[in-house]
């Protein structure tokens, strides 16, 4: 897999799920709502939707490594560390997981966060984790993923998206204000672009700016 960036003691952001990609829409009138038949036509078409194997996945989970790598991140005032890199991957995976919920492409990201867990069991193991407490540190690794999830989807404005930066990728260490600034509004305006993106691109390895 990617880029082997796992943290030497990851922090736990909380319990939340990793994808929360439901159909319902509580601001949808009720009675705009599809008949029943419909909604078990929709159900059974989903269904019989075949799965992708996850090795279709692969340039996209790599494109995200290699954009969380970008050294314009660290030159910026973002760590340079293990932990640093490992807070910008799992941000930008949060970032695609968010466009692919849009697309109510659950599937695909149920793909995706498996091959982000499959990159960090083996990292666990070639610095030497052993096999008895790897299994305790992806759960812990998931759980942060989940939490940049949650932070990234509720970060509706700038002011919203600056204070989860602080606190998911510099872990609240006071960066300077350009650093703070710098990160914000690129992950901002890589949202953005994520958004207007086709997904058969998006699919294909490309990111805004690292394609």
């Amino acid at each position: 897999m990617g880029g082997r960036i796992l943290p030497r003691a990851p922090c736990d952001s909380g319990g939340a799920a990793l994808t929360s990609l439901s159909n319902m829409n509580i601001a949808r009138p009720a009675q705009a709502a599809p008949g029943p038949e419909k909604n078990a036509l929709s159900l059974i078409s989903r269904l019989l939707r075949p799965t992708p194997p996850r090795e279709t996945l692969d340039p996209l989970y790599r494109a995200i490594v290699a954009a969380g790598r970008d050294p314009a991140w660290y030159r910026a005032g973002v760590p340079d560390t293990i932990d640093g890199r490992f807070d910008m991957i799992a941000a930008l995976t949060a970032l695609v997981l968010l466009r692919l919920e849009i697309e109510d492409e659950g599937r695909r990201a149920s793909l995706l966060t498996e091959l982000f867990v499959a990159d960090m069991d083996s990292s666990l193991r070639e610095i030497g984790i052993g096999d008895y407490v790897v299994g305790k540190h992806v759960g812990r690794m998931m759980g942060a993923l989940g939490g940049r999830l949650t932070a990234l989807r509720e970060a509706g404005d700038a002011q919203a998206l600056a204070a989860a930066v602080e606190r998911n990728i510099f872990r609240g260490a006071a960066p300077s204000p350009q650093a703070l600034a710098f990160v914000a509004a690129r992950l901002d305006a890589l949202r953005t672009k994520l958004a207007a993106m086709p997904l058969d691109l998006l699919l294909a390895g490309t990111l805004p700016g690292h394609g």
